[in-house]
């Protein structure tokens, strides 16, 4: 495992208690936000934010990059599929707490994330195999 690797290994580790945290906290006690940031509720930017990160940091520790392209599309659609189910899992998990609620406009903001983030990726992979190529 390189150290690039570990790295990336860390840095996912480190963001899923982060999003734990956003997720499952209990946040009634602090003062309110506006409630639109260019015209989109705060909380679905807030949503997409936190699923951003998650491909991109898939792709940083399993280093997809060297991958041939055939087994990198199978890996890319995997962990799209994951983080998928762990948008609809948190959702779910809210659903049964008192203090949060379940919103499927959230999720629909965590899934769009996934997918710019991946597109991202998918360009970059594409760059680089082309220089290589």
């Amino acid at each position: 495992m390189s150290r690039r690797s570990i790295i990336g290994s860390i840095l996912l580790l480190v963001y899923f208690v982060v999003l734990a945290w956003c997720c499952f906290g209990n946040f009634e006690s602090l003062p309110s936000v506006q409630k639109s940031f260019f015209g989109i509720p705060t909380d679905k930017v807030v949503h997409f934010v936190m699923f951003l990160p998650f491909p991109m940091l898939c792709f940083w520790s399993f280093n997809f990059i060297s991958m041939k392209p055939w087994k990198m599309i199978l890996a890319v659609l995997l962990v799209l599929l994951i983080g998928c189910a762990i948008a609809a899992g948190t959702e779910i998990v809210q659903s049964y707490t008192s203090y949060r609620t379940a919103d499927p406009k959230d999720f629909q903001s965590d899934v769009i994330a996934l997918g710019v983030s991946t597109l991202i990726f998918l360009l970059i992979y594409l760059v680089k195999h082309k220089s290589v190529a």
